[in-house]
C-alpha cells in the first residue's frame, strides 16, 4: 500500500497530541502529507441551553474560534510536526465524525491516525472514533491515550 496522504484529526487536547509520535514516524518512513483536522462544534445545530441565540451572535463565537483553531494549529505544527516534509491545516465547522469522513473523500487521504480518547461500552473509543473506524473507507489507526481496562 503506498501512504501519501494521512489525516490527523485533533480536538487540540493533550490526549490527541498522543498520537504526534506515531504521525512522526509515519511521515519519517513514508515520505507523507499530513492533514491536520480540527472540527469546531456547529453551535446552530444543538438545542437551546438558556434561551435561543442570535444568528449574529452564533456566527460571532463561530469565527472567533475559528480565529483561535487557526492560531493554536499553527503553534502545534510549528512545535510538534517540525522535519515533516509537508502539513496542511484545515479547520472545519460541523459534526467532527461527519467532516473527517468528508475530508477523507475530500483529499483522497489513505489513512486516518486518531487518539482514542473516551470509552464507549467496555472499550477506550471515544463516539467520534468509534465513528470514523466503523465508516471510514481508509484504515483507521487508533493511538491509545492510556492502557487499556481489562474486560
Amino acid at each position: 500500500m503506498e501512504m501519501k496522504k494521512i489525516l490527523w484529526p485533533t480536538d487540540l487536547s493533550g490526549s490527541a497530541e498522543k498520537a504526534l509520535p506515531f504521525i512522526k514516524s509515519l511521515t519519517e518512513k513514508y515520505n507523507t502529507e499530513i492533514h491536520v483536522l480540527y472540527v469546531i462544534q456547529d453551535l446552530a445545530n444543538h438545542k437551546s441551553w438558556y434561551g435561543e441565540f442570535q444568528q449574529e451572535k452564533i456566527e460571532k463565537i463561530l469565527k472567533w474560534e475559528e480565529k483561535t483553531a487557526k492560531n493554536r494549529l499553527d503553534e502545534l505544527c510549528a512545535s510538534s510536526l517540525e522535519g515533516c516534509p509537508l502539513y496542511i491545516k484545515h479547520v472545519a465547522i460541523g459534526d467532527p465524525a461527519q467532516e473527517i469522513l468528508k475530508l477523507i473523500d475530500k483529499e483522497k487521504v489513505d489513512a486516518v491516525v486518531l487518539s482514542t480518547s473516551g470509552e464507549t461500552g467496555h472499550y477506550r473509543l471515544g463516539s467520534t472514533a468509534e465513528k470514523v473506524v466503523r465508516n471510514a473507507p481508509v484504515p483507521v489507526v487508533t493511538v491509545p491515550v492510556e492502557q487499556p481496562v481489562e474486560v
